[in-house]
């Protein structure tokens, strides 16, 4: 269990996990973009951490947990598979004052938001952390402390470079509740649940 969670309690987020082709080509991004910032500046996410976040709960009491999942799953039966792609670079909170560098994801449809928005109604009870004011499907590539505006300048120049470059397309079919464990080396992820979209 992770050493900054409260006894009793599992740090955790919903999510949908990246395949490994589209995980290979979100690596060749992050390794271009990875020079134009000083390694003092930047952390970078490690390949294994990226996921589509629909929602983080933090610290859930464990014996909240199977009655999370039953509220989970009763969503995700009522929705179809998604068609998804990974495309762009983009920055939170904005090009000039970076603080998070990720890759976009979205689908065709328009029913990303419409899950995520479900399965916020569904797990927010269980939560003390806040929700999403404004989802944006994303894959987080690294984040910033007190870049200087010439790393900010290079960075977006670079991103506006990728805007219409895709990293692939996949057909998500099932969503997971992740344990994350924080240590030194950085947070591990472990799945506890997966609901497949559409069971029945």
């Amino acid at each position: 269990m992770a050493s900054d969670s409260p006894t009793g309690h599992l740090r955790l987020f919903v999510a949908i996990s990246i395949p490994e082709p589209v995980r290979d080509e979100i690596i060749r991004v992050q390794q271009e973009l990875q020079p134009l910032v000083p390694r003092d500046v930047a952390r970078w996410a490690r390949s294994d951490q990226f996921h589509l976040t629909l929602r983080f709960l933090g610290d859930v009491p464990a014996d909240g947990v199977e009655d999370l999942k039953k509220s989970a799953g009763a969503v995700c039966r009522n929705a179809r598979p998604l068609s998804l792609r990974a495309e762009g670079v983009g920055f939170f909170p904005n090009p000039r004052s970076p603080r998070v560098i990720w890759v976009g994801i979205n689908d065709r449809e328009g029913r990303l938001g419409d899950l995520q928005r479900q399965i916020e109604t569904a797990v927010g009870p269980f939560s003390r952390e806040p929700g999403e004011k404004n989802f944006m499907g994303h894959v987080t590539l690294g984040r910033l402390k007190n870049p200087k505006p010439s790393d900010a300048g290079n960075l977006a120049a670079r991103a506006q470079a990728l805007k219409d470059r895709t990293f692939g397309e996949w057909t998500a079919h099932e969503i997971e509740i992740i344990q994350s464990e924080l240590s030194p080396a950085g947070a591990r992820y472990n799945s506890l649940a997966a609901f497949r979209l559409g069971a029945v």
